[in-house]
């Protein structure tokens, strides 16, 4: 197995139309908490491997220890897949991640594996 380190992490955060008030709170949060995270475009239908709406929060390696138990604390009932970045998109959404409450469904077939 080839080591690729861990560049980044990406926390996606699902809503529906009922719990997007729960995931706008969410952000407020961590833009508060954490400036330095980049929180990315809502999207509102299915894109990429996610089959639910969400929105997508980038962060770099000194932020994990902070970002991800505020994640834990505050999704209140919101399912968030958290992932690494190493450059394999299928490794990284599926045997590096993490579930926080429900795991959705995803469709593999769109990530790319590493060479």
């Amino acid at each position: 197995m080839t080591y690729r380190p861990i560049s980044a992490y990406h926390a996606h955060i699902y809503f529906t139309p009922d719990t997007r008030p729960l995931a706008e709170r969410l952000r407020a949060g961590l833009a508060e908490h954490f400036p330095t995270a980049r929180l990315g475009r809502w999207h509102d239908v299915p894109v990429g491997p996610h089959t639910h709406a969400m929105y997508q929060v980038l962060f770099t390696l000194d932020l994990f220890a902070t970002l991800t138990p505020y994640l834990m604390l505050h999704r209140d009932g919101l399912a968030i897949l958290l992932h690494p970045d190493t450059g394999d998109d299928l490794a990284d959404h599926t045997a590096h991640a993490v579930w926080f409450g429900e795991i959705l469904p995803l469709k593999l077939d769109v990530l790319r594996k590493a060479d």
